[in-house]
């Protein structure tokens, strides 16, 4: 099932976004996801605005795929220079329809 990474980060010291921006959608694709947004273009539309420079959306074809992501060794010194210069939160969603109302997601 399609599992998704949604990443929000608030940008505190810019110096580490260069070469993760270069270097991580490589190890994004080796685990089979892709990109559907990688946008500092943030705005809010309903609620209190978070403290967010950027959010990007990855898509994975399974949980297991996108932990390996996460996980991956290769990927730990870009996750310690992007934990030094930001705050970030990464969450982690399934493809499901929680209600059940969407006839073409599974219900969650």
């Amino acid at each position: 099932m399609t599992t998704y990474i949604i990443a929000d980060i608030k940008v505190k010291d810019p110096k580490w976004i260069p070469d993760y921006a270069a270097s991580v959608h490589d190890l994004v694709h080796k685990h089979g996801g892709r990109y559907l947004a990688r946008s500092g273009n943030v705005k809010t539309l309903e609620g209190k605005p978070l403290d967010t420079t950027l959010i990007a959306l990855m898509a994975f074809p399974s949980e297991a795929a996108a932990r390996a992501f996460t996980d991956d060794p290769a990927y730990a010194p870009f996750v310690s220079a992007r934990q030094r210069g930001s705050d970030s939160r990464f969450q982690l969603i399934d493809g499901t329809d929680l209600a059940g109302t969407i006839s073409y997601l599974p219900k969650g």
